[in-house]
């Protein structure tokens, strides 16, 4: 068990315990940030989920190689996959997506994806949260609003990241100046051996003598908290702690957690990778009431030896990807629940020398499903070369606004930065009604 000293901007302290670093909070410490959360979310009657899964595909899925291919092009913008049919007529998608290819009918395909930024992190936290800012993330994710407004309305974080968020040279997707109460908790890599969430499975008893030292050490640290600041900062420690118990205790937590209780069948189908246990823990989590999971599976930067990469990578999302849409589906999960899978742009029409193609803002392909999207339908459309959208674009700030309409949020809504300063969730944007009509 560890302890450090940790200040907050709002002139607090509190002890970090617990040792959750490797999720990024401790779990009394997280729980004491939360307990500051507004109001839980009064769904408006228009929403149409409970919550919603973010398929993050960080890099940039190219689309000409996937759901968008561009058989008529010359070489250097074809590339060297093959269309196949789907389940949907007169759909095609590439080559080295079969299952997809039979779970269209349930997924909208969007190809009209569109912004004017191709920097990596700038772009990222623009689709994740749906405005413009800089490259170090000065608007919240969609997550952390989705928790900022439903609070914790259980015994669940209402944002998880599975792994952890997107990360680059620094990680994405955070809470700004919501707060360190509305990031997301990290969940880690399921498909590690013997996994376990720290701090939500409960341990083996403590030896008396390991007891006895945990004491003594929260004895001195805490006494030396209150030297700092006073009695009244640390008033409402214990509750912290009993609410992290019940967490750690939880039967609820930990059977949303025990990704091993699946079956080996359902487990192979959904693939033995990160990414594809990933989506099933995420399928759990909503299961149990997580209101916004984000699955991050990066590594589409492909900028050399696109199809080594792609020969990779494809395979593993058609297969995770997939079983995601058609577990939910057949547990009804799909019925309240928006799914989601985009990156943050699409890639160059042209193959570069280095046999890869570069970031392209201009046009992406994203998907999807779920709560009242309609399956099957094609959503926009690209010129003959992949370059440009020509028909129905679909902005961050469009793919925001559904987002939150969908779960009831108010995407004009007044938040107030710390310094009092007003802003609304959203400052531009409309809902993608085509997904629904």
């Amino acid at each position: 068990m560890t302890f450090d000293l940790h200040w907050n901007r709002s002139r607090r302290s509190f002890l970090r315990v617990g040792g959750l670093s490797a999720l990024g909070l401790g779990l009394p410490e997280w729980l004491r940030l939360r307990a500051a959360a507004d109001t839980p979310l009064v769904r408006g009657s228009g929403a149409r989920a409970k919550s919603v899964v973010l398929v993050y595909l960080g890099g940039g899925l190219s689309h000409h190689d996937s759901f968008d291919l561009k058989t008529d092009a010359i070489e250097e913008v074809r590339g060297k996959y093959h269309p196949i049919s789907t389940n949907v007529p007169g759909l095609s998608i590439g080559e080295l997506l079969p299952r997809m290819a039979q779970t269209m009918n349930k997924v909208c395909l969007v190809r009209s994806g569109a912004h004017q930024n191709d920097h990596h992190e700038t772009a990222t936290n623009w689709v994740m949260s749906g405005r413009f800012g800089s490259a170090f993330g000065d608007w919240p994710a969609m997550g952390a609003v989705a928790a900022h407004e439903s609070g914790f309305p259980g015994t669940l974080p209402p944002y998880v990241a599975i792994p952890r968020n997107p990360s680059f040279t620094w990680e994405l997707g955070k809470s700004a100046f919501l707060g360190g109460r509305y990031e997301s908790f990290k969940a880690g890599d399921p498909n590690a051996t013997d996994y376990r969430v720290r701090d939500v499975i409960a341990q083996e008893p403590p030896t008396e003598l390991r007891t006895e030292r945990r004491r003594a050490l929260l004895k001195t640290v805490d006494g030396f908290a209150r030297r700092v600041e006073g009695n009244d900062q640390l008033q409402a420690y214990d509750q912290f702690q009993r609410r992290a118990a019940e967490m750690v205790l939880s039967g609820e937590a930990r059977r949303a957690f025990a990704i091993e209780r699946e079956s080996a069948e359902l487990r192979d189908r959904y693939g033995r990778t990160t990414f594809g246990q990933s989506c099933l823990l995420a399928r759990r989590l909503i299961e149990h009431g997580v209101t916004f999971a984000t699955v991050n599976f990066g590594g589409w930067d492909h900028h050399a030896k696109i199809w080594d990469g792609l020969q990779q990578k494809l395979p593993d999302f058609d297969r995770g990807f997939s079983a995601l849409i058609d577990d939910m589906h057949d547990r009804g999960l799909l019925a309240d629940t928006l799914v989601i899978a985009m990156g943050e742009f699409g890639r160059t029409p042209k193959i570069n020398k280095d046999v890869g193609r570069d970031h392209w803002a201009p046009a992406a392909s994203l998907l999807f499903a779920g709560a009242g999207v309609g399956g099957g339908k094609v959503i926009g459309a690209t010129d003959k070369d992949g370059a440009q959208v020509t028909d129905s674009p679909v902005r961050p700030a469009d793919v925001a606004f559904t987002v939150f309409r969908a779960i009831g949020i108010d995407p004009h809504k007044t938040l107030l930065t710390p310094d009092g300063r007003p802003v609304a969730i959203l400052d531009e944007g409309a809902p993608i009604d085509a997904l629904y009509t």
